[in-house]
């Protein structure tokens, strides 16, 4: 298996660990208090979105040469930096 393959398998292993997250946070946040529940799906969206970007940019490293793969990788992880930071932040605000 190549780097860009061994890549691509973490990444995903790694958005599929994450999205488990976000259906955790979503299942908080509907036993919340009504107050609380409509920032927690705001919240919550705006992960999923977060996600969804990841992904796409996952996806674009798939269909990229071997020799692309490396460009594209730069901005995955900085992607990948921001989804992190910002369940991490969702976690402890739902607590």
């Amino acid at each position: 298996m190549g780097k860009k393959e061994a890549y691509q398998q973490k990444m995903n292993a790694q958005l599929n660990e994450w999205s488990a997250e976000i259906d955790k946070l979503k299942a908080k946040a509907d036993r919340a208090e009504a107050d609380a529940k409509v920032e927690y799906y705001k919240e919550i969206e705006e992960l999923r979105a977060m996600r969804e970007s990841a992904a796409n940019k996952l996806a674009e490293l798939r269909e990229a040469g071997d020799n692309a793969w490396k460009d594209l990788k730069e901005g995955i992880d900085s992607a990948w930096d921001s989804l992190r930071n910002a369940l991490e932040s969702a976690s402890s605000r739902f607590k």
